[in-house]
C-alpha cells in the first residue's frame, strides 16, 4: 500500500515541468561541484609552490578588500537611506533615485577612469597645476594600490546596501521611530538604537552582496595590482597554464563563499524581525533646517559626483575626443559579439527560469522549494569559479567525445566544444540563472492560483493554462527579467575573459584590454555604451520598486 501511495505521489509530481527543472539544476550544480571535488584531488608541484610562498598573500588580500570595502560601504549605504527616509532637505527627492545610478558603473570601468584623472596628467593634478599653480607631491591622491581598489569597490557598490536599507524602512511599520522621537530620542539615538537593530536583515543582505561582488572581483584587483584569489586563479590559469591548481583555488574560494552563508545564517537564527503591530503607516520624513539641511544636501551631492557623475563626464569627454580611433570595422563585431552571446544566454536562461517556476507553482513541495533554490546558487559563486567548472566539465566532454570527432574527421584530441561559444552560453547561463529567476517567480507570486484552476476546471490542458491564461499575465515579469539578465551579462568580465572562444571579445573584455595596454581613452567608448545598457537595468529596478 505505502508503495503504491509514493508512486501515485511521484506520479503527481513528475511531469515534463519538473523534469526540464532537474536538468536545469543539473547544468547549474554540475561544474559547482566539479569545482569542489578540486579539495580532494592530489596537488601537483604548481599548487605545492602556490600554497607554501603566495595562498597566504593570496587569501590576505581578498579578506582585506572584503573587510574595508563592506565597512566602507555600509557606512555610507545605511548614512544615505537614513537620510533620505527620516529627514526632508533639499534635493532629496532627486537623491532617493539617483544614488542607486552608480550600479550602472561595472567597477572595472571606473577603476581605469579614476585612475587616469587622479594621475599626474590627469584632470585633477593638471588643473591645479596649470589654473592654480598647485603642485601636489607625488602619489597624493594616485590610487593605484590597495586603498585606492577599496575605494573604487566602496563608491560603485554601497548602492546595494542603500537600496535595501532605504526599501526596507520605508516598507515597515513607522510606529517603531515615531515612538522613539516622541520618547526623546535624538536622531543619533534614533540611528544606533532603532533604525539599525531594525533594518539589520536588509543591511546584512546588502553587506553579503557588496563581499560576493568583491570576492568575484578581477577587474579592479588586477588592475590596481592587488593580489587576490581571483587574480591568483587568472594567474595560475594564463601564467602557469596549469588548470588543476586554478581549479584548487577555485575550490578554496567556494568553500569560503559557502562558509559565509552558513555564518549569515547562523546569526541570524532564532531572530525575528517582524512588526508586532499590524500599522504599517509610511514614516513621514521630518524636515531639517539651516546647516543640517545643507550639510545633507552636500553629504549626498559628493557621494553622487563620485560615483556617478565625475566617471560618466570623463567618459563622455573622452569618447568625444578619441572615439573615432576606436571606431574601426571590428567594433561593429564587438557589439554583435556582445548582444549574441547576451541574447542566446538570457533566452536559454529565461526558459529554463521559467519551465521551473512553473513546476514550483504547480508542485508547491519542500523538493521543488530545494530545487528551485540550487537553481539560483550560481549567482552568489564569483565568475571565476563557475567558469573553471565549466571549462572541466567541457574538457571532460571533449575527452568522452573523441571517437566521434575522430569520425567526423577531427583530429585525436581535439577540442570542440571547449573552444567553441556553447561553452561561454553555458557559463553565462549558470552565474545569471537567479537573475531571470527571481523576475519569474515575483510574477507568479502576484498570480492568484485561482486562474490557472478556473482554466483547469474549464477542460484545458496544464499546457493550454499556461499558454493562455498565465504566461500573458507574467509577461511584465518575463520583460523584466529578459532586461535585467541580458544586461548583468552584457557587463560581466571575469567569466567572458575566461571562456570566450579564441579572438571573441565583446564590449567589457575590449574596454578591459585598452586599459590593461594604457589606453585608457581608447577604452571610453565602449565603457560609455557598457554604462549605458546598465542605466537600462538600473531604470527597470527603480520602475519595479515605484510599483
Amino acid at each position: 500500500m505505502k508503495i503504491n501511495l509514493l508512486l501515485r505521489s511521484a506520479r503527481k509530481h513528475i511531469n515534463g515541468w519538473t523534469i526540464a527543472s532537474v536538468i536545469g539544476a543539473v547544468v547549474v550544480l554540475l561544474p559547482i561541484f566539479y569545482v569542489l571535488s578540486g579539495l580532494f584531488r592530489s596537488p601537483n608541484e604548481n599548487w605545492s609552490n602556490v600554497k607554501q610562498f603566495l595562498l597566504v598573500d593570496y587569501i590576505l588580500g581578498s579578506a582585506k578588500l572584503v573587510l574595508f570595502t563592506s565597512f566602507f560601504a555600509g557606512i555610507i549605504g545605511v548614512l544615505l537611506a537614513w537620510l533620505i527616509v527620516c529627514y526632508k532637505f533639499p534635493l532629496r527627492n532627486f537623491y532617493r533615485w539617483a544614488l542607486v545610478l552608480p550600479l550602472a558603473i561595472p567597477p572595472y570601468i571606473a577603476a581605469y577612469t579614476y585612475s587616469s584623472m587622479t594621475g599626474y596628467t590627469g584632470i585633477i593634478q593638471s588643473t591645479l597645476r596649470n589654473r592654480f599653480d598647485i603642485v601636489l607631491p607625488p602619489g597624493t591622491i594616485e590610487i593605484m594600490s590597495d586603498r585606492g581598489a577599496i575605494f573604487v569597490l566602496t563608491l560603485f557598490l554601497f548602492p546595494y546596501i542603500f537600496m535595501l536599507t532605504r526599501v526596507f524602512l520605508e516598507s515597515q511599520s513607522a510606529s517603531f521611530i515615531e515612538n522613539a522621537r516622541l520618547l526623546g530620542h535624538k536622531p543619533l539615538s534614533v540611528l544606533f538604537r532603532v533604525i539599525l537593530p531594525l533594518a539589520r536583515p536588509a543591511i546584512i543582505a546588502g553587506i553579503m552582496l557588496v563581499i560576493f561582488e568583491v570576492l568575484g572581483d578581477y577587474g579592479v584587483a588586477n588592475y590596481f595590482g592587488v593580489q587576490t584569489v581571483s587574480t591568483a586563479i587568472f594567474q595560475t590559469w594564463f601564467g602557469m597554464y596549469d588548470v588543476q591548481s586554478a581549479m584548487k583555488l577555485a575550490a578554496w574560494l567556494m568553500l569560503g563563499v559557502i562558509s559565509l552563508f552558513i555564518l549569515e545564517r547562523l546569526l541570524r537564527r532564532n531572530r525575528r524581525y517582524g512588526s508586532t503591530t499590524r500599522r504599517s503607516n509610511l514614516l513621514k520624513p521630518q524636515p531639517l533646517k539651516g546647516i543640517a539641511a545643507w550639510g545633507a544636501t552636500i553629504f549626498c551631492t559628493v557621494i553622487f559626483v563620485l560615483a556617478f557623475l565625475a566617471p560618466i563626464l570623463q567618459l563622455l569627454a573622452w569618447s568625444i575626443r578619441y572615439g573615432s580611433t576606436v571606431l574601426r570595422a571590428d567594433f561593429i563585431d564587438l557589439i554583435v559579439n556582445t548582444l549574441k552571446g547576451a541574447t542566446i544566454g538570457t533566452a536559454i536562461i529565461l526558459l529554463i527560469a521559467l519551465l521551473a517556476a512553473r513546476a514550483a507553482r504547480m508542485f508547491d513541495s519542500p523538493f521543488m522549494q530545494a530545487l528551485t533554490r540550487l537553481l539560483s546558487a550560481g549567482y552568489s559563486i564569483p565568475g571565476a569559479i563557475v567558469a573553471i567548472g565549466v571549462l572541466a566539465v567541457f574538457i571532460a566532454l571533449d575527452d568522452w567525445l573523441a571517437p566521434l570527432y575522430q569520425v567526423m574527421g577531427k583530429e585525436a584530441g581535439a577540442l570542440v566544444l571547449s573552444l567553441s561559444l556553447v561553452m561561454l552560453i553555458t557559463g553565462y547561463v549558470i552565474r545569471f540563472m537567479a537573475t531571470g529567476y527571481s523576475a519569474l517567480e515575483a510574477g507568479y507570486e502576484k498570480l492568484p492560483r485561482a486562474y490557472s484552476e478556473v482554466s483547469r476546471t474549464l477542460g484545458r490542458s496544464s499546457f493550454a493554462t499556461f499558454l493562455r491564461v498565465e504566461l500573458p499575465l507574467i509577461k511584465g515579469a518575463l520583460l523584466s527579467g529578459f532586461v535585467l539578465t541580458f544586461v548583468e551579462i552584457i557587463k560581466e568580465l571575469p567569466l567572458t575573459l575566461l571562456l570566450r572562444p579564441f579572438n571573441y571579445n565583446t564590449l567589457s573584455t575590449r574596454a578591459y584590454q585598452y586599459a590593461t595596454d594604457e589606453r585608457v581613452f581608447d577604452a571610453a567608448l565602449p565603457s560609455l555604451l557598457l554604462i549605458l545598457i546598465g542605466l537600462v537595468s538600473v531604470l527597470f529596478i527603480l520602475k519595479s520598486e515605484r510599483k
